[in-house]
């Protein structure tokens, strides 16, 4: 099995600190942009409570081991919080944040449309979310980056018990629906689906024999890679541990060209492929981590 998937298994993670504790639904995206002259990381993790849904936005320093982070609460009381704007520094450099969250709608920790994120530095917007652009050039005046931001790496924590949904986008082009099921309960041997856009692309019967492995699908003439282990849902008790699926556009040996931008499928769970402040690649592919808990 290819050591992305032992490298991942050990929870390190470029958009989660070693000592925080999953206790709510959380979406971390980690972007590459350029921002005054480097190229940066810029993290965006979404999360969801029972009392809110908070946004917070980390952007890389040049001195790699340090953040300048800013966050968001939208809490449903607090109505004109969804539409403003924040000014923070990176490096002396001052960074404008627009957001607009007025008419956004929530499936989950991160808004499915009708919003926009937007990080402007000087005249250009290095990053923007959401499907309401022309809203968000308006508001900013602010033109675009002469280079598009790519995301290169996304994880999601899902609650649920027997069902885990998510979208995910596999390369640059539309997100797909993908959703994990599973039968791990009563008399029969323990089973696993996972679906692309209503598909059953993967099953796994003897689940307890299975826990763990891989295995190349094809989504729209793609090949994409996905890796499991769900040891935690089978002999761990309830809210003890997840299960982990790993999604990876391209099968194995596809990479191409320069390690130090490529992901190879070697090390895709880590920041050393992609955070050089000052390398950048058109072609990096987004390595997707779900993390699914089961409750009861």
């Amino acid at each position: 099995m290819s050591s992305i998937y032992s490298i991942s298994s050990a929870n390190q993670s470029p958009a989660r600190s070693s000592d925080q504790k999953i206790t709510q639904c959380t979406v971390s995206c980690v972007y590459q942009t350029h921002i005054a002259g480097y190229w940066r990381n810029v993290t965006v993790v979404w999360s969801k409570n029972i009392m809110m849904n908070s946004l917070r936005i980390s952007v890389e320093s040049v001195e790699r081991d340090q953040v300048c982070t800013c966050k968001l609460e939208l809490k449903p009381w607090h109505f004109w919080s969804r539409k403003g704007n924040k000014s923070f520094m990176v490096d002396g450099n001052q960074l404008e944040l627009y957001w607009d969250f007025r008419s956004a709608t929530f499936s989950g920790p991160e808004p499915s449309k009708d919003f926009y994120v937007a990080l402007v530095f000087g005249e250009e917007i290095v990053l923007l979310l959401g499907d309401m652009e022309k809203k968000a050039y308006k508001t900013t005046k602010a033109r675009a980056a002469m280079v598009e931001a790519l995301m290169f790496y996304k994880e999601e924590h899902v609650f649920g018990k027997k069902s885990f949904s998510t979208r995910v986008r596999f390369d640059q082009g539309r997100e797909h629906d993908v959703v994990v099921e599973s039968s791990t309960a009563g008399d029969k041997d323990p089973e696993m689906w996972i679906s692309v856009d209503g598909i059953v692309l993967v099953h796994i019967r003897n689940l307890q024999w299975k826990f763990r492995g891989n295995q190349t699908v094809v989504v729209n003439n793609q090949p994409v890679q996905v890796f499991w282990d769900v040891h935690a849902w089978l002999f761990c008790l309830p809210g003890m541990g997840h299960g982990l699926f790993i999604f990876k556009a391209g099968g194995e040996g596809d990479s191409e060209g320069d390690d130090d931008t490529q992901c190879d499928g070697s090390d895709c769970s880590g920041p050393s492929r992609y955070s050089s402040a000052r390398s950048y690649s058109k072609s990096v592919e987004t390595c997707f981590f779900l993390y699914a808990w089961k409750i009861e």
